[in-house]
């Protein structure tokens, strides 16, 4: 995709948060490795799991970072192509790794059997791969057309996983100790929440907005949606195996 001329402003705007989100990952990364001895042995593969995907998405922020310092360069007050294209590559590599064990975090904190655990970890695992690839080849193309196929083609198993999230774990989240069942449903509605953001901001280029508040709009988009999804929704499995971690123990004194 060609880069469109960016005000210093929007320039700026894009490049704080992408540092922002740097540094809330890198935080959230050191932050959920360290609380492994505050849980349960049970729960400590989640908590491993949760600082993996702040991990990755650290990295990954890291060479967006640079990217897309390299991909402007500063001409008579505005930023201009500087001839190297940014890639967004970066973002979809980040998902693909990203959100499926978002998913089979929330799977392992809440403790179902094994075959239980990894049938739904497959299924579920599955079908974000499948979303984010889907997703990629429109958020590369300029063609409105383009874009709103593979969109819709991305929502299939976006739809899917929004069904087995509310259905097919519904008996499972009931079976959660009470002290933590109202926090698993709500992880269940921060995760549907924040992947809502994701297919809104992949249509702004595609509502009328212009090239460069499309560009600025989406990048910030997807940070935000980056750090609900990742670091927050990661604060909230902790608390969940916590939680679970000192009732368990309470009932074993």
């Amino acid at each position: 995709m060609d880069l469109p001329t960016l005000t210093m402003g929007q320039y700026s705007l894009v490049f704080n948060v992408f540092s922002l989100t740097l540094a809330t990952f890198l935080a959230a990364t050191i932050f959920f490795w360290m609380q492994r001895g505050r849980v349960a042995p049970e729960y400590r593969t989640a908590l491993t799991i949760t600082g993996l995907v702040t991990f990755i998405a650290a990295y990954h922020y890291l060479q967006i970072l640079f990217d897309w310092k390299a991909a402007f360069t500063l001409v008579d007050g505005a930023y201009v192509s500087s001839g190297t294209p940014f890639n967004d590559a970066y973002r979809y590599v980040d998902w693909l790794l990203t959100v499926p064990l978002l998913l089979i975090e929330l799977l392992l904190v809440m403790r179902l059997s094994r075959g239980e655990t990894v049938s739904k970890g497959w299924l579920l695992g599955g079908l974000a791969a499948l979303m984010v690839l889907l997703g990629y080849p429109g958020e590369i193309s300029d063609d409105p057309g383009t874009r709103w196929l593979w969109w819709s083609l991305s929502m299939i198993p976006f739809l899917i996983i929004l069904y087995q999230l509310f259905i097919g774990l519904g008996d499972a989240i009931a079976r959660q100790p009470e002290s933590a069942r109202g926090l698993v449903s709500m992880a269940r509605y921060l995760t549907i929440a924040a992947w809502l953001f994701y297919p809104v901001v992949f249509i702004f280029p595609m509502i009328g907005l212009d090239g460069a508040g499309a560009e600025t709009a989406v990048q910030v988009g997807y940070s935000i949606a980056d750090i609900v999804a990742k670091a927050v929704f990661g604060l909230l499995i902790y608390t969940i195996a916590v939680r679970k971690s000192d009732a368990e123990a309470g009932q074993a004194a």
